[in-house]
């Protein structure tokens, strides 16, 4: 499960750019069945297009850093320029082929990213922080792997269990008490560094049971 702050709902405009049609047409059925508008692009010229004459403002973008071949960091910020609202850009992870590209990205703000083969009842969950009014739903530094014993308490009852990644913004646990979405919890980890443990007030924005 991840936990950060609380998730608002609403109807967004989000654009989806894969040359892969597989993709494209999973998260456009599960983003538009959760209420969202969806534009789907397949090329670096049909994204460019899309973005510019959008009739409203878009919210999210979900890309494939290699379409048409195109130099990644030129075609964020083409698209940074056309988007004068500046919404979250969530990467494709298997677009992404080596740590030179990963560092690049981050130098660009850039530091989300998705499974593109993320099953499709799990898309619109995988999103949603980057759905939110509240940016502090977004992790906007890298998520570091990290396999770190943590508890969380929620009610009267304390839980255990090690974190997959952590960022400045939140953290991914591994649990055999998987917690419901929206559940506040009590967080206290101790990172390898550090000189005492981490606590915080969180509240789950995902989880999975069974997996």
């Amino acid at each position: 499960m991840q936990v950060q702050t609380a998730v608002a709902r609403r109807a967004r405009t989000i654009v989806v750019a894969d040359d892969t049609a597989f993709v494209r047409d999973r998260f456009k059925t599960a983003l538009e069945r959760a209420g969202h508008r969806v534009l789907v692009a397949r090329t670096r010229a049909d994204l460019l297009h899309t973005v510019r004459d959008a009739s409203t403002a878009v919210d999210l973008v979900a890309l494939d850093v290699r379409l048409s071949g195109t130099s990644p960091a030129a075609l964020i910020r083409q698209l940074r320029s056309l988007l004068t609202n500046d919404p979250p850009i969530v990467i494709f992870s298997g677009t992404v082929g080596d740590r030179r590209l990963v560092d690049t990205l981050a130098s660009l703000q850039i530091t989300a990213y998705v499974n593109e083969y993320t099953a499709e009842p799990n898309i619109v969950r995988a999103l949603e922080p980057f759905l939110s009014d509240d940016p502090r739903n977004r992790r906007r530094s890298p998520r570091v792997t990290l396999g770190a014993a943590v508890s969380f308490r929620y009610g009267h009852t304390v839980a255990t269990g090690v974190t997959l990644n952590i960022s400045r913004g939140g953290l991914a646990i591994r649990s055999t008490n998987p917690l419901s979405h929206g559940t506040p919890v009590r967080v206290r980890v101790k990172l390898p560094s550090g000189a005492g443990d981490v606590e915080a007030d969180a509240v789950v924005v995902w989880s999975t049971p069974g997996v």
